[in-house]
């Protein structure tokens, strides 16, 4: 029971992104939300995006995940740093640190592809992708994913597959995993991402 339900709220999310550069320029976006499993708040999630110097923006999102059982405790906090130039994605690093170990993922652009290797829980992969990344998850807080039928997911290494689904709702799928993400007006208000125990939503708080 506790591997299942570590696997759940392992698979269930990823996050963050922090800016290190002195020549942070412009006003940063923050978006605060609440994870929530059957109800129950579980943690936060904040996404950031911060405009710097040279066209460039990092993109922080930040998931911190703590489940108490009766004899056990499930921690996972998830950290993801992106940074685009222009709309190229120039360099992708997630971190993930759990009661299971620490994971890494990493997307580096090199000049005419980039290298990805993602070694998670129970999940690796490492490939090399020639064609230009201009829009990954991180940028789904800050954008509705108009016209776009797939989109980089940087914990994996990989692409979901999108498709909308109704005015503002859009289903995400990528190897046996499922998310929605609906937005009002053009603001993400909510996320469901599916499991067969159940489901984590994360809802807009600000």
């Amino acid at each position: 029971m506790k591997k299942s339900l570590f696997t759940l709220i392992f698979w269930a999310y990823c996050a963050c992104s922090v800016a290190q550069t002195p020549t942070e320029v412009g006003s940063a976006e923050t978006h605060h939300y609440a994870i929530e499993i059957a109800g129950i708040r579980v943690g936060t999630m904040t996404a950031v995006r911060q405009p710097q110097a040279d066209n460039q923006t990092i993109y922080t999102l930040i998931s911190d995940v703590k489940v108490n059982l009766l004899v056990y405790t499930v921690k996972i906090y998830y950290k993801v740093i992106n940074r685009f130039e222009g709309k190229k994605l120039m360099l992708s690093t997630v971190d993930v640190h759990t009661n299971r170990g620490d994971f890494t993922s990493r997307t580096e652009w090199k000049g005419d592809h980039y290298d990805i290797n993602a070694d998670q829980y129970k999940y690796k992969r490492q490939t090399i992708e020639t064609q230009n990344i201009d829009f990954s998850s991180s940028l789904l807080y800050f954008y509705e994913p108009l016209g776009r039928n797939k989109v980089y997911a940087e914990y994996f290494g990989d692409y979901f597959t999108f498709s909308k689904t109704a005015a503002g709702t859009y289903h995400a799928v990528i190897s046996d995993r499922a998310d929605d993400y609906i937005y009002q007006n053009g603001r993400l208000v909510k996320i469901v991402k599916h499991n067969s125990l159940k489901n984590f939503i994360l809802r807009l708080l600000d």
